[in-house]
């Protein structure tokens, strides 16, 4: 299935698009302390476990032909309505343009329309201002925060 938006296609995750938002990514300090480095037998082994995981729908975030990121909904539960989440871009060069808000409105609709959800959560790192701001710009409404992460809900 593809997703086409204004700016950004959602394209299926194929391992071939997984090695690409993977070897384009550039560590970001407001998600992780660690550095990153490429490694393609890793990248296998992420695809097999989590993108071929059926409680799970990944796409690849892409302009034109580039894939700029991927985005899910993971932990889907069709009987209780509710999935949760998650978007990385690959580099700075992808953020503050829009392009990851237009990602997740258009999983938003993914998730109300065609898979018929009513809640869908997300969660952030704690210094990630920027997703918590797309968040709550999007309707999200926060439900909870711990040491590491703040935890955000959006009903239909």
């Amino acid at each position: 299935m593809e997703i086409i938006g204004e700016n950004i296609f959602l394209l299926p995750y194929t391992i071939e698009r997984c090695h690409e938002f993977w070897k384009d990514y550039v560590a970001d300090y407001n998600m992780w302390d660690k550095e990153y480095t490429y490694d393609e037998n890793w990248i296998n082994k992420y695809f097999n476990l989590k993108v071929l995981d059926k409680t799970r729908r990944f796409f690849a975030i892409c302009i034109n032909d580039k894939v700029i990121g991927e985005i899910q909904l993971k932990k889907i539960d069709k009987e209780r309505g509710i999935a949760t989440l998650s978007i990385h871009l690959s580099n700075d060069n992808y953020k503050n343009q829009g392009f990851g808000t237009e990602a997740i409105k258009l999983m938003i609709d993914y998730a109300f329309e065609h898979l018929n959800l009513n809640t869908i959560y997300a969660d952030t790192v704690l210094r990630n201002k920027r997703s918590q701001h797309v968040l709550e710009k999007l309707g999200f409404v926060e439900i909870g925060v711990d040491k590491i992460l703040k935890y955000y809900e959006l009903k239909r």
